[in-house]
């Protein structure tokens, strides 16, 4: 049944006239008439009948009124606790990283919402190729991805807060012939070993764009998606890597040095996804304006 059906019947009930209903409401007595017409239609016993000039509610219809009262009083309890539920400012809050995002992010961001009244968060990791991570706002509140800087935008079904732009640049050994240079050009990269990332994961076709400008395809002996796992070969041995110069930056001591290509500036964006609903929520926002907040000198860079 129609709930402004059902409010109207109720208000024939309390008011006693057609015309009582309509002055309060604003509208024709008509449209009241029209409205209780389509109620009756779903109902099986008379609702309404002719007393003198007015209509009144039969008794079915008085039963249907007292309902329509109960019915009002839980949609109000309902409005009332989504309301409450937008508004909290402690609910919880799911938030979703690839893997070098979570190592930098999740554990200043639980520092900073640790006082009274923040929400209360809760992490998860995904490692995920890059068209998979707006479906991944069906099961988060908030899902931190990363995309290359010139492919193509994240649909417009989901809401983006941009965190961070991110350069690219090639890790190698501390021991590397090109570890004293202050950067590297594509010449130099082209008959080196490279570890590289899996098939579809958002760093691949970076390696491709410098294989494209090569002219002829990296020699990649190793696949690793974990950039701490993909450090550890860069600095035991001669393979060289990309690797993000602040998410997943080599710790010192590490052996590993950064080098930017100076003939092909490489950078990624690492964005804040979400349902457009989930912004609604004042705890959510809370935790994306915390994350903007952070700059990445401030939460430091980690080694993964």
């Amino acid at each position: 049944m129609d709930l402004h059906q059902l409010r109207l019947l109720r208000e024939l009930g309390d008011r006693g006239s057609l015309a009582a209903v309509a002055r309060s409401l604003h509208v024709s007595a008509s449209a009241v008439s029209q409205q209780l017409t389509a109620l009756q239609r779903r109902v099986e016993v008379p609702l309404t009948e002719r007393r003198g000039r007015n209509l009144v509610l039969t008794s079915a219809g008085q039963a249907l009124a007292r309902a329509a009262v109960d019915i009002s009083v839980a949609m109000h309890s309902a409005e009332q606790a989504v309301s409450q539920y937008l508004q909290d400012p402690s609910a919880t809050v799911s938030l979703c990283a690839f893997n070098s995002a979570g190592l930098t992010y999740f554990g200043p961001l639980l520092q900073a919402l640790s006082g009274p009244g923040s929400p209360r968060l809760t992490c998860y990791d995904r490692d995920v190729g890059q068209e998979d991570f707006p479906a991944l706002t069906a099961d988060y509140d908030l899902v931190i991805a990363h995309r290359l800087e010139h492919s193509p935008p994240w649909p417009d079904s989901v809401t983006v807060r941009p965190l961070l732009r991110e350069p690219l640049d090639v890790a190698m050994s501390g021991r590397h012939r090109l570890a004293g240079a202050p950067s590297v050009s594509i010449a130099d990269l082209t008959n080196e070993e490279w570890v590289s990332v899996q098939d579809g994961f958002p760093l691949l076709p970076a390696l491709q764009a410098i294989a494209v400008h090569a002219g002829q395809p990296l020699n990649i002996t190793h696949r690793i998606n974990e950039f701490f796992i993909a450090a550890a070969v860069v600095a035991a041995g001669p393979a060289i890597a990309l690797m993000p110069r602040h998410t997943a930056s080599p710790p010192p001591g590490s052996g590993i040095v950064l080098k930017p290509i100076r003939d092909l500036p490489l950078a990624r964006r690492v964005d804040i996804l979400c349902r457009p609903e989930a912004l609604q929520r004042t705890a959510v926002q809370q935790v994306v304006d915390a994350l903007r907040r952070m700059q990445v000198d401030d939460v430091g860079c980690s080694g993964s």
